[in-house]
């Protein structure tokens, strides 16, 4: 892999691995006003009534207020609490030992009600790790696909994934149970693996999308990345290029933001051309939709994505 050195377009500000303390200031393009409390509050009412969780609210996406002001918000099903701890990741971890890792068997048919009573036309679900589980949690997560194509037939649902730990049983179960949009996301390049997800495996992460994509060729395969950890621009490539070997169609670049102090810091903030650069050399080896930009999250306006892939 290629070696660390700073780009054509860096400046003192976005310097490949260097780290930016917490206490600077953001770039203007990465600045976005908080609003719209009053939808933000009645949605996160909706969901605790029925007690739901999603990853916009865990993960705490920067995107929330936006997202939930339009009706759209990303399902976190398998509970709030991952078996994995991911150096990126605000997601709480906990000990699989814990009362609250135990599965709520009516959570499939509350993210079905949830859905219709928010009239969704595109319902994302996605999930914690849940590596104590023999099947990885992907019973329950088929079985809330079901529930919810049941209860919105004229829906399309994305699913975002995690590895089941290579499980590919695990992953044609999903995939049997009919969504439309099969997501895994690699998050990082292959160098930064190590620290940014010590308990995954970047092979093994392509593997099941690869498989993703040979078991279920009508399914649109997708997958995200994590920029500003302090991987190369040349290393991105290195990525798009495995991605498009597995069979991905799809592709989305975001600016990684510290969600808590807890979590590892931003090695750089990266300029919007450079996006630009990652999506004009991804359409150019294949990828039928690369979405990039700072603000870019694996779920943010997904329908949207879709559409224009299902369009290319």
């Amino acid at each position: 892999m290629p070696e660390d050195r700073p780009p054509a377009d860096s400046s003192p500000l976005v310097r490949i691995g260097s780290k930016i303390p917490a206490t600077s200031r953001l770039p203007g393009f990465l600045r976005k006003p908080v609003t719209n409390f009053e939808s933000v509050q009645l949605l996160k009412n909706g969901l605790r009534r029925l007690k739901l969780h999603t990853v916009c609210e865990s993960a705490r996406c920067p995107n929330i207020h936006e997202c939930f002001h339009r009706g759209a918000a990303t399902f976190m099903i398998l509970g709030n609490l991952c078996t994995r701890g991911c150096a990126f990741c605000a997601v709480p971890k906990g000990s699989p030992l814990k009362r609250e890792f135990a599965l709520d068997p009516d959570e499939p048919a509350s993210v079905a009600r949830m859905a219709q009573q928010m009239d969704l036309r595109y319902v994302v679900i996605t999930s914690v790790n849940r590596d104590d589980l023999e099947d990885g949690g992907s019973r329950h997560f088929a079985e809330t696909v079901r529930r919810v194509r049941e209860a919105l037939p004229q829906a399309r649902v994305e699913v975002l994934t995690p590895d089941f730990c290579g499980d590919r049983e695990a992953v044609a179960r999903v995939l049997d149970a009919g969504p439309q949009v099969f997501n895994h996301n690699l998050e990082t390049v292959e160098r930064l693996y190590r620290r940014v997800r010590p308990q995954a495996n970047y092979r093994q992460s392509l593997e099941v999308l690869a498989f993703a994509r040979a078991y279920r060729p009508d399914v649109l395969t997708k997958s995200g990345l994590m920029a500003g950890l302090g991987e190369t621009e040349e290393e991105v490539q290195v990525v798009l290029r495995d991605l498009r070997r597995s069979g991905t169609e799809v592709v989305t670049i975001g600016q990684y933001l510290q969600p808590t102090r807890r979590n590892m810091e931003v090695a750089e903030y990266v300029p919007p051309e450079r996006y630009e650069r990652w999506k004009e050399y991804g359409l150019a080896i294949g990828f039928r939709m690369v979405f990039a930009g700072p603000f870019v999250r694996s779920s943010y306006m997904a329908e949207m994505v879709s559409e224009g892939a299902r369009k290319a």
